[in-house]
């Protein structure tokens, strides 16, 4: 007898199938919608200048005429026209290949869909370093919808000799050139939809001054801060009038910042390193005079406070906790320096835009943990910024009412027992009086640097007076026959002293 076949084909003959490719000005818009803002789809720009090893970035914009056309330039390696046609298509490479250290990108998309997040075409013209001759390729959504294919147009010279021509022309209309710079790629947004649909005519060229003077100028100083500072062949970027400062959002130890100790964790093919900061309290003050060292000009304390994750030298996010903690203006002091390369960006689940990522589980309990620690540092750092307020002479003590006081839980609070009229006081007293009184400023003194949080529900103790054990028996019993029972004297009262019971 014959054996059956035991194995069972899923189609027993060729499957039909139907055509169901995407209409591409349909796919272009919905890939658009990736959480880019004009700053930070120009930085996904500027990520792919850094990978061809540019010096030099400039961007420009035309202003006069609407559409609003925008030029985006580098100096970098530059692309053959075959490496140009490939750079353009959806996607250009795959997020599975490996990739050189210094490689900012991931999806091979981010050119385009950073692009068509802000206009509806945009060309690419590029040559390589050395060449003279450029190659243009263009995606424009108008003629994709009128073909309904996924047509690349290639341009001809004539076009692409009159795109070098007007960047030309805008580049040396504005200030602050860079020396030396010669662009080898330029991309050209016609268009900016979101400030040219949906803006009174009056306010769009306004509007989009200050997206790009102001905004777009602070982003990028802080997220390609570590490139503008290099020693060798640093960065430059110029935004219209002026290049680019570099803002560090972790001023050197000199400034007053405090470190805690940092941690390094090996995750999958990278290391993982986390490195916590507390800004000295004197920075709120800073902060509030509007000129400060610790805040880009748009960005508050509050704004900046929390996770800063480099990857491969490039911040992708900063602010905000992740969804580790809440915010809140006791923590504006913080911030955590996350160092990570860019082997394990599909572990952190990092999104087409670099603007977010998800915490792996392997690493979320260290996280949570230094974070946790970092908390404790920056809320003690934030309500002891009132003491350091206070004047120290000990050469002037009978001048202040409370005096600053050096202990194992850092700098404490307490009522100075030679300020005049307190001391004249403690002199007309009774030796009961002042037993009395030596309680109550113990008591005041411990309440005040509790409420300040400096020793975190621990054992504290001031050296206001000696206070003896007759001492301490004799007001119990006065609080017991003012009615006090027991329980209260042992919940209420001797905590106020600074003490447990079993101390």
């Amino acid at each position: 007898m014959a054996k059956s076949n035991s194995s069972i084909s899923l189609h027993s003959s060729e499957p039909k199938f139907e055509e169901a490719d995407p209409k591409p000005e349909l796919l272009i818009k919905s890939l658009a919608e990736q959480g880019y803002s004009l700053e930070s789809a120009l930085a996904d720009l500027i990520d792919n200048s850094i990978s061809a090893d540019a010096t030099g970035v400039e961007i420009m914009i035309d202003m006069d005429n609407e559409p609003f056309t925008l030029f985006l330039a580098d100096d970098g390696s530059g692309m053959c026209e075959d490496i140009l046609r490939k750079s353009m298509e959806f996607p250009s490479d795959s997020p599975d290949n490996d990739r050189d250290v210094r490689d900012l990108g991931r999806f091979g998309l981010g050119m385009k869909t950073a692009s068509f997040s802000q206009t509806r075409s945009f060309t690419v013209i590029s040559r390589k370093k050395g060449d003279v001759t450029y190659s243009g390729r263009t995606w424009d959504v108008a003629y994709l919808k009128e073909k309904k294919k996924w047509h690349l147009i290639v341009n001809s010279q004539e076009e692409v000799y009159k795109i070098v021509e007007d960047y030309t022309k805008i580049s040396n209309e504005y200030l602050g050139i860079i020396e030396g710079f010669t662009a080898n790629t330029i991309i050209v947004w016609r268009g900016l939809y979101k400030y040219e649909k949906y803006l009174e005519p009056a306010n769009r060229v306004k509007a989009l001054k200050q997206q790009l003077n102001e905004v777009t100028a602070d982003h990028l100083s802080l997220v390609f801060h570590r490139f503008l500072e290099r020693k060798k062949d640093p960065l430059r970027i110029r935004v219209n009038n002026k290049q680019i400062r570099p803002f560090d959002p972790f001023p050197p130890a000199s400034a007053g910042v405090r470190k805690i100790e940092s941690k390094r964790k090996s995750f999958s093919e990278d290391n993982v390193k986390l490195e916590g900061f507390v800004l000295p309290s004197s920075s709120m003050d800073e902060a509030k005079s509007g000129t400060s060292r610790w805040t880009t000009k748009k960005c508050s304390l509050t704004d900046m406070e929390g996770i800063y994750v480099y990857r491969a030298d490039r911040v992708i996010i900063f602010g905000g906790w992740n969804g580790l903690i809440k915010k809140g203006p006791r923590l504006q002091l913080a911030r955590l320096r996350v160092d990570v390369g860019n082997k394990v960006d599909h572990l952190l689940h990092l999104n087409v835009s670099k603007s977010q990522i998800t915490i792996p589980h392997d690493l979320k309990a260290g996280f949570e943990h230094y974070v946790t620690e970092l908390k404790i540092e920056a809320e003690r750092e934030f309500y002891n910024r009132g003491i350091k307020r206070l004047p120290n002479d000990v050469s002037h003590p009978k001048e202040q009412l409370f005096a600053r006081i050096a202990s194992s839980k850092g700098t404490l609070l307490e009522l100075n027992t030679e300020f005049p009229l307190l001391k004249s006081l403690k002199q007309d007293l009774t030796s009961e009086q002042n037993g009395n009184l030596n309680m109550l400023i113990r008591m005041i003194n411990t309440m005040v640097n509790k409420i300040r949080q400096t020793h975190e529900d621990q054992d504290f103790t001031i050296n206001v007076e000696n206070i003896s054990e007759a001492q301490l028996q004799a007001t119990i019993q006065l609080l017991s026959k003012s009615g006090w029972t027991e329980q209260q004297i042992r919940k209420d009262f001797i905590p106020l002293l600074g003490y447990s019971e079993k101390s």
